[in-house]
């Protein structure tokens, strides 16, 4: 930590249901520190964790949201928050520093509101992979699963809808990725495969990244005594 510095320092931010104005709270660049990074991009924190802070959360109404949210919201969808959370709503301040129970809550609640708002899937995909990790913080390994799951499911719907305007590379190694962490290793295969066999993809880090996952999956079908796909087999006959 830097002496007498605070690792947070406050935004304003107008809420896009209600109009309140209120004050959220962020993380400073220099604080951000990362320790370590994980397979599926999740990132372990030196001090203290930027993404405690990622939602932004309306304490008058309770509408939550991420910089990623679109600036829209209809009649229609504002009276769907009012009746799915608003009307349950007690005036809380998240403006502060967050536990690890009201950076979930925040989580939850953004999920919500993008679901209501209509959000694009590729936010509900992050959403979801948020959620998951902050069980996996807390060891919780059947909820991280469950919302690696419904990440999972939201994931291959992006690269569904919208697999050709983003990089395409990286999601489809990170849907490879949470197959292979969810046991479904035959489809984590298929997915390693068809990054490190597509001529046109030209990331090289990712087909690094799926050339090394495809090596730790293959370790992880033996451990589970797996009958190996075939061209797992082949591979080996060339060796």
């Amino acid at each position: 930590m830097q002496e007498g510095v605070h690792p947070l320092f406050q935004v304003k931010v107008d809420c896009l249901c209600c109009g309140y104005s209120f004050q959220t709270s962020r993380v400073r660049p220099s604080f951000k520190r990362a320790k370590s990074t994980e397979s599926d991009f999740y990132v372990h924190y030196k001090d203290i964790n930027p993404e405690y802070y990622v939602v932004r959360v309306c304490p008058f109404c309770g509408f939550a949201t991420t910089e990623n949210f679109s600036e829209k919201l209809t009649e229609e969808q504002r009276g769907d928050f009012e009746l799915r959370v608003r009307v349950n709503w007690t005036m809380k301040d998240y403006g502060g520093e967050r536990t690890w129970a009201e950076a979930l809550q925040t989580y939850k609640l953004a999920l919500l509101c993008a679901q209501i708002k209509g959000e694009k899937d590729r936010i509900l995909s992050g959403l979801l992979h948020h959620i998951a990790w902050l069980y996996r913080e807390k060891g919780d390994t059947e909820q991280e699963k469950r919302f690696l799951d419904f990440a999972l499911a939201s994931y291959v719907k992006v690269f569904e809808n919208e697999g050709m305007d983003i990089n395409n590379a990286r999601l489809m190694y990170l849907i490879g990725e949470l197959n292979r962490r969810l046991g479904n290793y035959y489809e984590a295969v298929k997915w390693f495969s068809r990054v490190i066999n597509d001529k046109k993809i030209m990331d090289s880090a990712m087909i690094r990244a799926c050339r090394e996952m495809w090596a730790t999956t293959r370790e992880d079908m033996l451990a589970a005594k797996l009958d190996l796909p075939d061209e797992m087999k082949e591979q080996e006959k060339k060796k």
